[in-house]
């Protein structure tokens, strides 16, 4: 048996390297200490150059044997052994290189006879060059070019760009054409003394925004991250903040100990601290620059009344009398206004489209329709509503989109329709995104009742004796309740039905390896409705809170 997930390990990173499962971790981030001398708690960072490669090769042939075939590793290192772990990387370890990535950092180390060191190389390795994860189609790591930012040319990829190689600059000054974060120098400011993200205990804290963006490239929610040297714990924090699971390793018992406390402030869904895009946080000193309005890291173009009237008369000959909402929901008729704007030459592209849609309707001037049509029911939606919230979690979470995002952004509607229908197959991608809208309506009045008696008092409650999930599948559990699913290491996932037997008897066929890869759903609490039928939603609103599963949708998250 390895090492358990989600956990910091306290110990020398090669013994404990040696304790976990072979090819157990899907992506491995180490910034390992760089022998210069720096003062850690315990570690003696002034080895000699042979010690330091001997060690070197040690802690990569560890990491090269814990990490999957198909798994990733990302090294942090400075000028002075960079050439040489490269090396051993590819010539001990057997690691596969991809890219040589430079993070450029404002407020560099000063030096007194040389020029200050203001960046760190990052090494992009893999196992296997024709299988392994490179997220490049997420939108929450591509980033917008000079063509959009700039030019507005309607030329440019509406996606964004990935990285390239660049030539640096004052960063706040720097032509677009000189600097950007699409190159592969990239531009993260260190986490000096000032800053609010700043743990105060490590002096070589990782910026969360860099980590963020190594994290979503290289890995999917639900897959093990380790951290042989967790340090300042940025990585752990991080992975959990985007939904994956993680697993550190630090010398320091004094590092665990404050590390585990960064990590318990931490939530899943929480935004990752530090600005996305530090050129845009940071003022320039020309001037003239138009803002250019932005949605999810995207530049959306201008409403004006020309594309306004394309919007509107491509809705009107497309949504069949139907609303907006119902539009984003079914991908057909989404297609076919897609197809009608892009007929019509409105700049932009399908995400574009429908965000400027949701943006006419909130202002009233969408013309008024006459079909209606009768809303499911909760009751009705039992079946796969439970598969629509998760699905909206973890592609939210990966994506750093809202709901409305997911729907107008057909990349990743796809995937959230992909993800509910490996947790409850046999409906429509319809039925799976409409439920989703109507738990997000819900919502307001979940989050409101779950501040009262006697909802609130089940954060203190104790809860019902747990059981194995494969027992609860008997006549007398075929009734409505509220349940939580968890397995050995954390809770899982806190939901309501009207029938748990049927909901668990989904649960056991259902084979989502996004959801749960390597692991077994073994425990489930049951509580049935009591005294309040009508509102299990508000009870499951506070055992969310209560509990912090990995899988409920944070937007639900009362806050108490």
């Amino acid at each position: 048996m390895g090492l358990g997930q989600n956990k910091v390990y306290q110990g020398d990173c090669l013994q404990r390297l040696a304790e976990i499962d072979a090819e157990a971790v899907d992506l491995a981030f180490a910034d390992p200490p760089f022998n210069i001398g720096y003062d850690y708690d315990l570690y003696d960072d002034r080895r000699s150059r042979n010690e330091y490669i001997q060690w070197s090769k040690a802690w990569m042939a560890a990491v090269y044997r814990v990490l999957k075939g198909t798994g990733t590793f990302w090294l942090a290192i400075g000028d002075e052994y960079a050439a040489e772990l490269k090396l051993i990387a590819q010539q001990d370890a057997g690691f596969i290189c991809r890219s040589w990535v430079i993070w450029y950092y404002t407020f560099g180390v000063n030096c007194v006879r040389g020029f200050s060191r203001s960046h760190t190389h990052l090494f992009h390795f893999v196992k296997d060059p024709d299988r392994f994860t490179f997220n490049g189609h997420n939108e929450a790591v591509r980033v917008p070019s000079a063509r959009q930012l700039v030019y507005r040319d309607a030329r440019a990829n509406p996606k964004g760009r990935l990285p390239d190689n660049t030539w640096i600059y004052r960063p706040q000054d720097a032509p677009a054409s000189a600097f950007a974060t699409m190159h592969d120098t990239w531009y993260f400011s260190r986490v000096a003394g000032t800053f609010k993200e700043r743990e105060g205990f490590h002096g070589c804290q990782m910026p969360e925004q860099l980590l963020g963006r190594i994290i979503r490239i290289s890995s999917n929610p639900q897959e093990l991250v380790l951290d042989p040297f967790a340090g300042s714990g940025t990585t752990m924090a991080a992975a959990k903040k985007l939904g994956r699971r993680w697993l550190g390793i630090e010398l320091s018992a004094d590092y665990v100990k404050r590390i585990n406390h960064r990590i318990a402030a931490a939530k899943v869904g929480d935004p990752l601290d530090g600005p996305a895009d530090p050129l845009r946080s940071a003022p320039k000193t020309s001037a003239g620059k138009k803002t250019v309005r932005m949605r999810s890291g995207r530049p959306l173009p201008d409403l004006d009344q020309e594309t306004e009237r394309g919007i509107i008369d491509a809705y009107r000959t497309t949504c069949e009398g139907n609303s907006a909402d119902y539009l984003l929901c079914d991908p057909e008729v989404d297609a076919a206004f897609v197809a009608a704007c892009r007929k019509k030459g409105v700049p932009g592209d399908a995400y574009v489209w429908n965000r400027l849609l949701l943006r006419i309707r909130k202002a009233g001037k969408l013309p008024k329709m006459d079909t209606n049509r009768k809303r499911l029911t909760f009751e009705e939606m039992d079946e796969y509503s439970f598969a629509s919230e998760i699905a909206t979690q973890l592609v939210s979470t990966n994506y750093n989109y809202s709901l409305d995002d997911i729907l107008c952004s057909p990349l990743a509607a796809t995937e959230f329709d992909e993800i509910a229908q490996q947790l409850a197959p046999g409906f429509s991608s319809f039925e799976y995104r409409w439920a989703a809208l109507a738990i997000r309506k819900r919502a307001a009045q979940s989050k409101s009742l779950a501040k009262k008696q006697p909802f609130r008092a089940w954060l203190e409650k104790k809860l019902p004796r747990s059981t194995r999930l494969t027992q609860c599948r008997t006549a007398s559990y075929e009734q409505p309740g509220v349940y939580v699913l968890s397995n050995e290491d954390c809770p899982l996932y806190v939901g309501e039905t009207f029938n748990f037997r049927k909901r668990v008897e989904r649960t056991l066929t259902a084979n989502c390896s996004t959801c749960w890869p390597d692991r077994e759903i073994q425990r489930v609490v049951f509580i049935p409705p009591g005294d309040s039928p009508h509102q299990q939603h508000v009870l499951q609103a506070v055992l969310m809170r209560r509990e912090e599963p990995l899988l409920n949708w944070q937007f639900l998250w009362p806050d108490l």
